[in-house]
């Protein structure tokens, strides 16, 4: 995955929170299942910028960032901020 597919999906993942929030308002979704899928919408998101700003990182140091692989998502989640 190259950096414009990441940013694709970052793009379609906050496309679809968007949505799920529209929904919810609308009495489309419970409240409970809002708040499941928002969780994996975070955390997918989360990783997606991990990946993202590693293979930046890798490109800036002379690394190929195409061998940058996506962190597991408790990884990215158990992160100091």
């Amino acid at each position: 995955m190259d950096d414009k597919q990441i940013i694709q999906m970052i793009d379609s993942l906050v496309t679809e929170e968007h949505r799920l929030r529209t929904r919810r308002q609308a009495g489309q979704v419970s409240s409970e299942e809002e708040q499941a899928r928002l969780r994996e919408l975070e955390e997918s998101l989360d990783q997606c910028w991990d990946l993202l700003r590693r293979r930046r990182a890798a490109r800036e140091t002379g690394g190929d960032p195409d061998q940058v692989q996506p962190q597991p998502r408790q990884q990215v989640e158990g992160y100091l901020q």
